[in-house]
């Protein structure tokens, strides 16, 4: 091989090297648990913060797309979205454009009637059957402070087959949600001072009896404090996953 020959293939082979290595900085993997329904599998993907997709039955579900979380362009195309309320961190038009197709169905709360005006509202307490899942929109809100006013925010329960999942939105320990009973998997936020401390979650967690519990929503919040306040509680495992 003449020199020429050997400078072409270190130039092909350093071009092939940086290809692999943007494709695979550009790749973000999520973590991702499965569940056993009557019905089949239900993954279950953690993107980070309030983002969360289901995959059940050959259909997909955004919860809360936010761009800051994920690249919903690398991500499957959704056969409905659930948006809990209207703050930046749980949703915005390059996620929802990315992860829309023509027959998605979005689903809204009141207050991002004028952002979203394609968007089907869900008020609190209202339930309805979409891609194939009942839903119910229970209410979400902190009872004193002002950042969830009581009758705005959403948290979703979803029934895949046999199992209950309910990703709570931005709420307190509120006695909506303190009341819901028959919960396999429940997404409980934990941060202050717009959600729940480890206590409430806590709280919340030993009225519903979940059999399994995500903290999710969680930002800096020592989630190792749940972990142990509820170590002694039998029937909920906690398990704790990539979603400040």
């Amino acid at each position: 091989m003449n020199g020429i020959s050997i400078i072409r293939c270190f130039l092909f082979t350093a071009v092939l090297f940086a290809l692999t290595a943007s494709a695979g900085f550009a790749q973000k993997s999520y973590q991702s648990d499965v569940l056993k329904t009557s019905g089949g599998d239900l993954k279950m993907t953690f993107l980070g913060h309030g983002s969360l997709m289901f995959e059940y039955a050959g259909k997909v579900i955004q919860m809360d797309p936010a761009s800051a979380y994920a690249d919903y362009a690398t991500l499957p195309k959704a056969d409905l979205i659930l948006i809990t309320h209207e703050h930046g961190d749980h949703w915005d038009a390059k996620a929802i454009q990315a992860s829309t197709k023509p027959d998605t169905t979005l689903i809204i709360n009141q207050g991002l009637v004028k952002q979203l005006p394609n968007g089907t509202v869900m008020k609190n307490g209202d339930s309805k059957t979409v891609a194939g899942v009942k839903i119910e929109a229970v209410p979400a809100y902190n009872p004193e402070k002002q950042f969830h006013p009581k009758g705005n925010g959403n948290g979703y329960i979803i029934e895949f087959a046999d199992k209950r999942v309910f990703v709570a939105g931005d709420t307190e320990n509120v006695p909506e949600i303190k009341a819901l009973k028959n919960i396999d998997v429940a997404f409980l936020p934990m941060n202050l001072p717009f959600t729940m401390t480890p206590e409430q979650v806590a709280d919340v967690a030993k009225s519903m009896l979940p059999k399994v519990l995500y903290p999710y929503h969680f930002g800096n919040t020592d989630t190792s404090a749940l972990v142990n306040l509820l170590k002694d509680q039998k029937g909920i495992e906690v398990r704790i996953r990539d979603l400040k």
